[in-house]
């Protein structure tokens, strides 16, 4: 088979779901390349983000189809909206094409595929930017139901889309995320000078940061500081202004899991994901976990991590304390769950779910 994989939202810096795009990437090229399959990385992006494509996708063994465009945004939302003209015309001939978040390019034949990773943007647009919320609105209603099949990272959100979009469950396929090369016991441990509970998310209002500030206050005396690693989002900044707060910003794998690996324990208190990566990253670096008890956050947490009320500061507060308490029964249930993870099996799912429809 010819794969053509949408890889535009590697344009911008690396999140969550453009981590999961990479990483599964690798995994398919991986796969593919085994079994004889050529895979076509592709994107209509901007003179900027062809570069950070080209850096993000450096040392994954596929096929590299960038087309620089200014205004990259608006053509790619023309292309999807006028249905015109196939992706073939560009690429050639393809027996699949994975399409992501951004666009929904549209094609003669062959296999069409997508990854959902969340459904926010319709059941809570308050947590999101009216930018995010219409571009996918417009994937979510027009694109998802022309798909032979979609890919969703957990069973929690492969059962709200076959429910929320009225898509067979029985097209919607699991594919966990993988956990990077970066993230395993083994090196160096990060020093703030103090013990740290650890956090890991852009600064936006489904992260919410706000009630984790309020639940470290109920810490106060405990000599812990809180590290706050990621980039600035969009609403309201949480009020990370106060001490024993320290803002790390956005940070690389390589630092980010020296981080995991020194800190007293890992808080992940999102009101919604999709998986939520950063549970299992924490987890092969061999730190305590304490988790949201959103249902959306059971895959990744599994009996490995402890759950909190996520709107409860005492309750996040008394979870932290309990984590650091039982740091060694906690690091190696969490060991244990991590090894269940990998790109290489997201890249097996991709290329079974494409033989299973095509």
């Amino acid at each position: 088979m010819r794969i053509a994989f949408d890889v535009s939202p590697l344009s911008h810096e690396r999140t969550g779901v453009n981590n999961y795009i990479r990483g599964s990437l690798a995994g398919l090229g991986e796969v593919a390349g085994e079994r004889g399959h050529d895979v076509v990385a592709f994107a209509p992006t901007s003179f900027a983000g062809r570069r950070a494509i080209a850096e993000a996708v450096a040392g994954i063994d596929v096929e590299l189809r960038l087309i620089p465009l200014p205004g990259a945004h608006v053509w790619r939302t023309a292309w999807s909206a006028l249905g015109h003209p196939p992706a073939e015309r560009w690429l050639g001939t393809v027996d699949v094409l994975h399409f992501s978040d951004w666009m929904y390019p549209p094609q003669r034949s062959g296999v069409r595929a997508t990854t959902v990773h969340d459904l926010v943007p319709l059941h809570h647009p308050e947590w999101t930017t009216g930018r995010t919320q219409s571009m996918h609105r417009r994937k979510y209603l027009n694109a998802a139901g022309t798909c032979d099949v979609i890919f969703a990272n957990s069973s929690f959100t492969a059962a709200d889309v076959a429910a929320t979009l009225s898509f067979p469950r029985d097209r919607v396929i699991v594919a966990h995320p993988g956990i990077g090369e970066h993230f395993h016991t083994d090196g160096a441990k990060a020093d703030l000078g103090k013990p740290y509970v650890l956090t890991v998310a852009t600064l936006e209002p489904r992260k919410n940061l706000d009630t984790l500030v309020d639940a470290f206050e109920l810490l106060a005396g405990e000599g812990l500081l809180l590290a706050v690693a990621g980039g600035r989002g969009w609403g309201p900044e949480p009020k990370l202004d106060r001490p024993d707060v320290v803002r790390l910003g956005r940070i690389d794998d390589d630092e980010l899991a020296r981080l995991y690996r020194g800190a007293a324990a890992v808080v992940y208190p999102s009101r919604f994901e999709g998986f939520g990566m950063p549970v299992t990253e924490a987890m092969a670096c061999g730190a305590p976990v304490v988790a949201s008890a959103h249902p959306s956050l059971d895959e990744a947490s599994g009996d490995a991590a402890l759950r909190a009320d996520p709107e409860s500061p005492a309750a996040i507060a008394a979870s932290i304390r309990e984590a650091i308490g039982r740091r060694d029964e906690l690091v190696a249930r969490g060991l244990a769950h991590a090894r269940s993870f990998s790109w290489r099996r997201v890249g097996e799912t991709f290329l079974a779910g494409y033989e299973r429809f095509a």
